[in-house]
């Protein structure tokens, strides 16, 4: 399976929950941050999440405070997504584009009241910091680090109906609310849920480990990293990093929730608005069934057309990969960018390993 590249120098630290409730094994470097990989077997926890409930680390993720006059029309010429048009206590995702149109990282913001907050992981917040701190002229904006509180996650069918014996108040999805969870005082986000329901709680640091016991023993099944990467490359959600990189426009990632057509002008809005017109992009980010899997993806496995005589020129590359054992799906799937034309024709495709086809949507879960 693979895993974000770190983009920072500095010692990766632990997040606060690996140093309170380490799993059976030394965690891993996912996105700036190490982590616990699992807590009992990726099968049990993917089928938690997919059957059930379960509880995972998100403390990877930081935030940025943004504060001062200027904060809502100066953040909303920085990002691909409306600021101006977000009701307070309701959040989107975006892209940080440059001028060419490239994409420098991804991003959750929220508007609380004379406040704003962008929210990354910890593997892209110091170039995201720097990039949009060039950017501030004569603008009354301030950036300061949220510390203090980390961040924890729930997610699967039983997951909302979890939370709502624990006592909290449960926000339509795109919003957020101060709750308590079993007496616990935390920010409550529904979160984007592709598949099945997800929620983030934001909590103060000293008292996680309260939070999460009272969610396991709700019946949340404790969850790692390698459980979410299955999930999310399952759901088709593709990583900043991994699937996304600097090279590629936005049109191709396929994330089309990152985009607001009427917001005015932004930071590489020409490039978007240039591909937009011509209605079409040279390569798209896609989901596959993957036929004779590695365990893990080697950098740089293309896909080519699987017909005799064929060049053997890569059409495309696979970028996420992961393998599932559930009642609905068995076998492997993965991420990838594959050229245009390629779906247009629905060229047979294959790996080094055997045959690739091309879904046009996650497998469904029942």
């Amino acid at each position: 399976m693979s895993a974000a590249p770190e983009a920072i120098t500095e010692p990766l630290l632990e997040t606060p929950l690996a140093q309170q409730r380490p799993g059976p094994s030394a965690p891993v470097a996912f996105r700036g941050a190490l982590a616990s990989g699992v807590f009992s077997t990726l099968d049990a926890e993917l089928g938690a999440l997919t059957t059930a409930a379960g509880v995972f680390d998100l403390g990877y993720l930081t935030s940025l405070r943004i504060t001062g006059a200027d904060r809502v029309r100066w953040l909303n010429g920085m990002i691909t997504n409306t600021i101006k048009a977000l009701p307070e206590w309701h959040w989107n995702y975006s892209f940080v584009l440059n001028a060419q149109g490239r994409i420098q990282g991804d991003c959750n913001v929220f508007c609380a009241p004379d406040t704003l907050f962008l929210e990354t992981d910890r593997a892209q917040m110091p170039r995201l910091t720097a990039h949009l701190r060039r950017y501030i002229i004569m603008d009354k904006v301030e950036l300061t680090p949220v510390d203090g509180r980390t961040v924890i996650g729930i997610a699967g069918p039983k997951a909302a109906e979890l939370l709502d014996a624990l006592g909290a108040e449960i926000p339509e999805e795109g919003a957020f609310t101060t709750t308590s969870v079993n007496g616990t005082e935390v920010i409550l986000v529904h979160a984007h849920s592709p598949l099945v329901p997800r929620f983030e709680l934001l909590v103060e640091s000293d008292l996680l480990g309260r939070l999460w016991g009272a969610l396991e023993t709700a019946g949340a099944t404790p969850c790692g990293v390698s459980a979410m990467e299955a999930l999310r490359v399952l759901e088709g959600t593709p990583l900043y990093g991994v699937d996304i990189q600097e090279k590629h426009l936005v049109q191709e990632t396929g994330q089309a929730r990152a985009l607001n057509f009427v917001k005015g002008c932004y930071q590489g809005q020409e490039i978007v608005e240039r591909v937009r017109s011509r209605g079409n992009v040279h390569r798209a980010l896609r989901q596959f069934v993957v036929e004779n899997a590695p365990d893990a993806l080697e950098p740089g496995r293309g896909i080519e057309v699987n017909a005799e005589g064929a060049e053997r020129n890569p059409v495309g590359e696979l970028t996420s990969l992961a393998h599932f054992s559930l009642p609905a799906f068995t076998g492997a799937l993965a991420l990838g960018i594959i050229r245009s034309e390629a779906i247009e024709q629905s060229l047979p495709l294959r790996h080094s390993g055997g045959a690739v086809r091309l879904l046009d949507g996650p497998p469904a879960l029942q």
